[in-house]
């Protein structure tokens, strides 16, 4: 081949290959500009729904990824390239990653669902997964409890978003319950004034709704009292633990009795 035959053979291919590329060029600079733009306002809306700070990056970063890829298939396309073997393979190899993934891709789908909907935030008192605790972080992948006894539980977000859950600090106030049993003839009234001034007397015990005092039940050996009290959700412990050491304490002062469970045993001798 001389060289005007190659220079003919370089004119004709760039008459063919040349639009296309420039064209390619010029939709791929487009592109990635509009995928910024895209992305600005993603972010944007994010932060005006209020979405957790630490989700953001990941969302956008999810929706710049799929734009880019969309992105160099159109360019691969526009260039004559062959795309749906191309396709199929990036499918398969997605379906195969899906699924050795499986629990990772569960666990960051139920992160995701848990800082967007927010069941709970950090700080919150929860019992999920069979362990309560203290929310000490929100990961991706997995929430961080930390147990009252300083102990640290790891629990995937998979399950933590598709299970029941309790979450102690949602409402400002909690209602405290005790179940308090007097001896069979004690003064029943007396016993239900104790409580009440007991109650009374403490000023984290909240006025409204009122203290709930009743007989619950006839038990084996006790009259048992259901007493009901509101609290604001922090003095929530130390108002139980207290009220039962001022019962036990005050009802023996006022001569009344906490019976306890009792065995007679009666011994016969032959004759």
């Amino acid at each position: 081949m001389n060289t005007d035959e190659m220079l003919e053979k370089i004119t004709e291919m760039g008459l063919l290959y040349g639009p296309k590329l420039i064209g390619a060029i010029l939709v791929w600079i487009v592109g990635g500009w509009i995928i910024k733009i895209i992305g600005s306002v993603f972010k944007s809306a994010l932060t005006k729904a209020g979405t957790d700070p630490s989700l953001m990056p990941f969302l956008t970063g999810i929706v710049n990824g799929l734009l880019k890829v969309m992105l160099v298939i159109t360019v691969l396309g526009m260039l004559g390239i062959e795309m749906t073997s191309f396709i199929a393979i990036l499918g398969a190899a997605g379906l195969a990653v899906g699924l050795a993934m499986s629990g990772t891709l569960q666990n960051f789908a139920g992160g995701v669902m848990i800082l967007i909907f927010k069941p709970f935030k950090v700080g919150d008192v929860i019992d999920a997964q069979g362990y309560v605790g203290s929310v000490s972080q929100i990961q991706i992948f997995n929430t961080i409890l930390k147990t009252p006894d300083n102990k640290t539980i790891i629990i995937p977000n998979g399950g933590l978003s598709t299970a029941s859950m309790t979450n102690y600090s949602t409402e400002p106030k909690r209602r405290v319950d005790w179940t308090i049993g007097v001896a069979y003839g004690d003064d029943l009234d007396k016993a239900r004034e104790v409580i009440q001034r007991l109650c009374d007397a403490d000023d984290r015990i909240l006025k409204d709704p009122a203290v709930f005092i009743a007989v619950s039940a006839l038990a084996d050996s006790s009259v048992n009292f259901t007493v009901r009290a509101w609290v604001n959700a922090p003095d929530y412990w130390a108002v139980f633990f207290e009220m039962n050491e001022k019962v036990y304490k005050t009802f023996g002062n006022e001569g009344l009795n906490i019976p306890f469970p009792q065995m007679d045993v009666h011994l016969h001798k032959d004759a």
